[in-house]
C-alpha cells in the first residue's frame, strides 16, 4: 500500500482551534480522520480531540492487519465516539454537551470507505473530476427536507441536524468500498475551507497540484477570502500511488515494508495554538497509553 499524505490546520480570526485531525495505518491498512469541535457549546476542542482518539484506539484494536468490515467498524466506532463524549460531559455536570463533527476514511484492499457526520466534508477527485462529495447534515444541503417539525419559519437552514455528543443518537451515512486508480486525490476538510470557496474552485487546485501543494494552497486561498474574522481551516490530504509507480511524490509513505503488528499514528500529536485541558477520562487516557505503546513496540522491532 502506498499513498501520499499532508495535514494542516490554521487557527482563523477565532479564540481557539476547535479542529482536530490525523491519520493511522498498519501493513495493509490506513484511516484518515477530522473533527471539527462545534461553537456555541462547551469544550469543542475536546470533543473534536476525543472523537479521533476513540475511533483510533478502536482502529489499532481491529486493524489486524485490515479491518474485517469496515462497516461494521465505522457503526461501532462513531457510536463508542458519541457515548464517550456524553460519558465526559455527565461525569463533569457539564451544564451542555461538548460536540463535534467527524469525517473518516479507510482505505485497504485498494479501495476506499468513508463517513461522516455533520458538515466536514470529504471530496473524491480523479482526473480532474469530482468523482464524490459528502453531503452535510444540514438542512441546506438535506434539499428533499421540509421544515423540521416544531420549527419557526425562519430557521436557519444552515444547522445541523447531527453531531457526536448532541442528546440524540447521531445520523452518519457510510460510502464504500470505492475500488481507488493511480493519482486518486481525497480531502478531508472542516467547514473553514469549504465555506469560503466553491467546489469548483476545490476540484481544480486538487487537480493541478500534488495534495502537499494543494492542500496548503487552498487553506491559504480560503484564509483569504475569510478575512481576519475567518473559522479555522483544517485539511488532511491523501494521494493514492500504486505500489509499482516509477516516481512517488513528497511526502509518500509506503506500507510494504511494515512488519505485521506494527501500527503508527499521528491522532495525539500536540498543536502550538491549541490547549487541550481536562482530557482525563480514564477510557480516553487509556487509548493514548495503547496507541503510545504500539509505536513504541513498532519502534522497537525496527532496532
Amino acid at each position: 500500500m502506498k499513498f501520499s499524505v499532508f495535514q494542516i490546520s490554521r487557527k482563523g480570526g477565532r479564540e481557539k482551534n476547535e479542529d482536530r485531525m490525523g491519520y493511522c495505518y498498519t501493513k495493509a491498512s490506513g484511516i484518515f480522520l477530522l473533527a471539527d469541535g462545534m461553537g456555541g457549546h462547551p469544550e469543542g476542542e475536546v470533543a473534536s480531540q476525543m472523537a479521533l482518539q476513540v475511533v483510533s484506539a478502536l482502529y489499532q484494536k481491529e486493524a489486524q492487519p485490515e479491518l474485517p468490515d469496515v462497516r461494521e467498524f465505522f457503526n461501532k466506532a462513531i457510536v463508542a465516539a458519541h457515548r464517550q463524549i456524553l460519558r465526559y460531559a455527565a461525569e463533569r455536570n457539564l451544564p451542555d454537551t461538548p460536540r463535534t463533527t467527524l469525517v473518516a476514511a479507510v482505505v485497504q484492499g485498494g479501495a476506499v470507505h468513508w463517513v461522516h457526520c455533520g458538515d466536514s466534508r470529504l471530496y473524491f477527485v480523479r482526473q480532474g473530476e469530482l468523482l464524490a462529495r459528502t453531503r452535510d447534515h444540514s438542512y441546506a444541503e438535506q434539499r428533499d427536507m421540509e421544515r423540521p417539525s416544531g420549527a419557526p419559519i425562519n430557521f436557519n437552514r444552515n444547522v445541523l441536524f447531527t453531531c457526536l455528543g448532541s442528546p440524540t443518537r447521531p445520523v452518519f451515512d457510510v460510502t464504500g468500498p470505492v475500488l481507488l486508480h493511480q493519482g486518486d486525490r481525497l480531502m478531508l476538510c472542516s467547514d473553514g475551507l469549504w465555506g469560503p470557496l466553491q467546489d469548483e474552485e476545490i476540484v481544480y487546485q486538487m487537480s493541478q497540484k500534488p495534495v502537499t501543494e494543494s492542500a496548503p494552497d487552498l487553506v491559504e486561498q480560503a484564509m483569504q477570502k475569510g478575512g481576519p474574522h475567518c473559522d479555522n481551516v483544517t485539511v488532511i490530504a491523501m494521494e493514492w500511488e500504486t505500489p509499482d509507480s516509477f516516481e512517488s511524490t513528497r511526502g509518500a509513505i509506503s506500507t510494504d515494508s511494515i512488519s505485521d503488528g506494527v501500527f503508527a499514528s499521528t491522532v495525539q500529536a500536540a498543536w502550538a495554538d491549541s490547549e487541550v485541558d481536562d482530557l482525563d477520562d480514564e477510557a480516553i487516557e487509556r487509548s493514548i497509553a495503547e496507541i503510545n505503546e504500539a509505536i513504541r513496540r513498532s519502534a522497537a522491532r525496527k532496532l
